[in-house]
């Protein structure tokens, strides 16, 4: 059985595989996109553990969540304007937080309905054929 290991000895000096530096390079890019996402919890909620929280589920769950929306993206083809109007809805909920203070509630039932309505756009608005158990004969 032969044994995988990240650092191999040669020559009295310690080196790293390259199976190290590919893990090192993936956990870095869940690092940068969990810290990418402290700005959409900030517009939830001010609380630091609900913050902290959040981001370590992003990092443990980002890559997989990555890889089922690109899976699904070609069945929802609305998403997109709907991820990008939540955008637009948090930064601009962000820049005016001093003037405006809009209640979670409020902005969780903002998020949860633009994303209800892209998805059953994607679905209503669909050509025929398409779409998932649609797919053509082979």
């Amino acid at each position: 059985m032969k044994v995988i290991s990240f650092f191999v000895k040669r020559d009295h000096k310690l080196w790293a595989t390259p199976l190290f530096i590919v893990v090192v390079v993936i956990e870095a890019t869940d690092l940068i996109f969990a810290v990418d996402s402290i700005p959409a919890i900030l517009s939830i909620s001010d609380d630091a553990f609900i913050v902290y929280t959040s981001n370590v589920f992003a990092i443990l769950g980002l890559r997989s969540l990555y890889f089922a929306l690109a899976g699904i993206e070609k069945y929802f083809v609305y998403l997109k304007y709907g991820l990008s109007a939540i955008l637009v809805f948090i930064g601009a909920k962000m820049c005016l937080a001093d003037l405006i203070k809009i209640p979670i509630e409020v902005s969780l039932a903002f998020i949860v309905l633009t994303l209800a309505m892209a998805v059953l756009a994607s679905m209503a608005l669909q050509p025929k054929g398409e779409g998932p158990g649609n797919s053509p004969p082979k």
